[in-house]
C-alpha cells in the first residue's frame, strides 16, 4: 500500500513538467508555518504563503495568516484571527483582500491504517478594498498521515479542502461549491522543531456556464514549532 501511495505521489508531481491544457495553470506555493506555545491552553500560529503562476506572469498572492489558539480538549482546539491578502498581476499590486478567519481543528482523531486521520472547520468573512460587502465561506478540510516507517516522523500526507460560498458579492460572484483542493505531500523533520513538507496540490475550479480550471501546484513549506 504504501509504496502505491508512492508512485501516485510521483506521477501526480510529475504532471507538472506537462503542457498545461485550456483552463489549467501551472504554480508554486511556497510558504513557512510557525507555532508558538504559549502556555498549557493558548498557542499562537503565523502563516506565510507565497504563490506564483505561470498564466499570471509570477507572483500573483501573498496570503498572511495570524491565529490565536485556545485548547478545549487533547485533539481540539478553537482559532480566531486575521488574513492579510495583497494580490498580483505579474508582480503588480492589484487588490488588497482582508479575511477573518474562526476554526475548529481536530487533530488526530482517529487511526486508520496506521495513520492518523485530522480535520478541520474553517470559516471566513472577506473583504476587498474598494469593492462592497463582505464575502462568507465555510472550508470544511480532512488531512490522512501515513508514516513511512512506525513510530518515525516521515510521512506521506494526502488531504482534501472544499470551498462553499455561503453568499454573493461584487466579488464573490456564485455561492455554493466553488472550488476544492487535493494534495499529496511528504513530510519530514530536518532539524528539532524543524520540518520540511514537498509535494503537488491540484485545486479544481467549479465554473458555472462554462469549462472548469485546474491548478497544478508544487509546494514546499517550512514549518516550525515551539
Amino acid at each position: 500500500m504504501r509504496y502505491s501511495l508512492i508512485l501516485v505521489s510521483a506521477a501526480a508531481i510529475s504532471a507538472l513538467a506537462t503542457p498545461a491544457a485550456a483552463g489549467s495553470d501551472a504554480q508554486l506555493w511556497s510558504g513557512v508555518n510557525g507555532t508558538v506555545k504559549l502556555s498549557d491552553e493558548f498557542k499562537l500560529s503565523q502563516e506565510l504563503v507565497v504563490r506564483f503562476s505561470d498564466n499570471r506572469n509570477g507572483l500573483y498572492e501573498i496570503e498572511s495568516n495570524t491565529l490565536l489558539g485556545y485548547s478545549v480538549g487533547k485533539n481540539v482546539t478553537l482559532w480566531a484571527g486575521y488574513t492579510h491578502n495583497p494580490q498580483y498581476s505579474g508582480g503588480d499590486f492589484t487588490v488588497m483582500e482582508h479575511r477573518a478567519r474562526e476554526q475548529v481543528t481536530f487533530d488526530n482523531v482517529a487511526k486508520i491504517g496506521g495513520g492518523t486521520l485530522s480535520g478541520r472547520l474553517r470559516l471566513e468573512q472577506r473583504w476587498r478594498e474598494g469593492v462592497d460587502g463582505t464575502a462568507w465561506r465555510v472550508r470544511p478540510y480532512v488531512k490522512y498521515s501515513l508514516p513511512f516507517r512506525a513510530g518515525h516522523k516521515t510521512a506521506l500526507v494526502l488531504s482534501h479542502e472544499s470551498f462553499v460560498n455561503l453568499n454573493n458579492t461584487g466579488f464573490q460572484k456564485t455561492d455554493g461549491l466553488d472550488r476544492m483542493r487535493n494534495a499529496i505531500a511528504v513530510t519530514t523533520p530536518i532539524a528539532q522543531h524543524v520540518s520540511l513538507e514537498v509535494g503537488y496540490l491540484n485545486q479544481h475550479g467549479f465554473v458555472r456556464g462554462g469549462p472548469d480550471t485546474d491548478d497544478h501546484a508544487a509546494t514546499i513549506t517550512l514549518g516550525l514549532s515551539f
